[in-house]
């Protein structure tokens, strides 16, 4: 039966990756849980093998059947069209539009401090909402 399994396990519910042990009775794995917003999400789960290859099951398609993940009314293609047509249907009144941020002119403060060394921040340059800066950002030393 595993070895049955084993052909499904690539890019369909679980990679091998997340598997941490499996015996007879049962399958150790890693998951993560997304109620938590910082720090160590991933957690291990231990289930009797009869309720893994259970769940498991559940993932496995059909023969001739393909993974969408993105379907429906809310599809990025045409959900403005659906949603106004949704509220349309439902009667609703259309959403004010929300005011430009970039028409109106903001003074700058250089009283913020460096969020890294805690220093006076300088003004490199200076672009509106939707230009593209000429320059970039130094590299933060976390990634180095």
């Amino acid at each position: 039966m595993l070895a049955y399994l084993s052909r499904y396990t690539h890019r369909v519910a679980i990679s091998n990756h997340r598997l941490i042990s499996a015996d007879a009775d049962t399958v150790a794995f890693r998951w993560k849980d997304y109620r938590i917003k910082h720090g160590n999400r991933q957690k291990v789960m231990r289930l009797a093998t009869d309720e893994f290859i259970r769940r498991f099951l559940a993932h496995v398609l059909p023969d001739g059947f393909h993974r969408i993940r993105h379907y429906g009314l809310l599809a990025a293609a045409q959900r403005k069209a659906n949603i106004a047509r949704i509220r349309d249907l439902l009667g609703q009144a259309r959403p004010e539009p929300e005011p430009q941020l970039g028409a109106e002119i903001v003074p700058l403060t250089l009283r913020e401090p460096c969020p890294s060394c805690g220093g006076q921040m300088r003004i490199i340059e200076i672009f509106r909402q939707g230009q593209r800066p000429t320059s970039r950002a130094p590299p933060r030393e976390q990634a180095a």
